[in-house]
């Protein structure tokens, strides 16, 4: 005979209440990874953590079943057969890279593997995810945009100032 779990109003409650939270995370988040985060240990956890918290990233750890519940919610039903195992989830809110970047980083490489994530409603597989934390910070491309502007003007007063400057050399060739 199985035994049935007795559900109260409190335990219903509550759930119901860690569904609506977590259906705000992903509504809010600009992008959402999933790890498994097995190989972390505290200190290592206790230092990414902090280094999120700096970006904006918050990394929270549910129960798959509520997780599945959420998304289905929101109307994203292709991961109900991924969510298995031990899963954190980093949901990044200031851009779409923080969080995958964070989790790719020199101190956690090889102790969380990605799994799979979403940016926006778009599922992301493994190797998106991967793709997604070596794009350059918005630092780094900004700053890679000005030297590529910076470059194209200097070439263009270049050309400018090589037509007198080629004109003036064609004269005095010309009076020789």
């Amino acid at each position: 005979m199985a035994v049935k779990s007795k559900v109260t109003g409190a335990n219903f409650l509550k759930r119901s209440g860690q569904v609506k939270e977590i259906e705000e995370f992903f509504t809010n988040a600009k992008s959402a990874v999933f790890v498994n985060y097995k190989g972390l240990n505290v200190a290592e956890d206790t230092i990414m953590r902090s280094k999120m918290r700096g970006e904006e990233v918050s990394y929270k750890v549910y129960k798959n079943n509520l997780v599945r519940i959420a998304l289905n919610n929101l109307g994203i039903n292709e991961l109900d057969d991924k969510l298995t195992g031990s899963l954190a989830i980093a949901f990044s809110n200031k851009d779409e890279i923080s969080g995958a970047k964070i989790i790719a980083g020199e101190n956690f490489k090889g102790k969380m593997n990605f799994e799979f994530g979403l940016l926006g409603k778009t599922v992301l597989q493994k190797q998106d995810v991967i793709r997604l934390a070596a794009i350059p910070s918005r630092e780094t491309l900004i700053a890679q945009l000005m030297g590529l502007l910076q470059s194209g003007a200097r070439g263009i007063a270049g050309v400018v100032n090589a037509v007198p400057r080629n004109l003036a050399v064609v004269i005095k060739a010309g009076k020789k």
